[in-house]
């Protein structure tokens, strides 16, 4: 188990160490989950969920008959480098 002390900063805000970050491939830009349990918090990053992200694209944009397979791919490509 790895634990490390941190410091709450006057906003409220606490660094998730570098060593954690690393460990869990988190980094700038990511999404994480912050979930109470009974007397402590846990930061969960966030998984994807393929049916939930493709109903969002498929609400949020245009309609895929209309753009050419190669302009798909390429936004496909895009969103998935935003995550890292």
């Amino acid at each position: 188990m790895i634990e490390e002390e941190m410091k709450v900063g006057p906003k409220g805000q606490v660094v998730i160490p570098r060593i954690f970050r690393n460990a869990l491939k988190i980094s700038p830009g990511c999404k994480v989950i912050v979930r109470l349990e009974t007397d402590r918090v846990v930061v969960q990053k966030r998984t994807l969920d393929a049916a939930a992200e493709f109903e969002r694209i498929a609400k949020g944009g245009r309609s895929i008959s209309k753009v050419s397979p190669h302009m798909y791919e390429e936004e496909l490509e895009k969103r998935s480098l935003r995550r890292r």
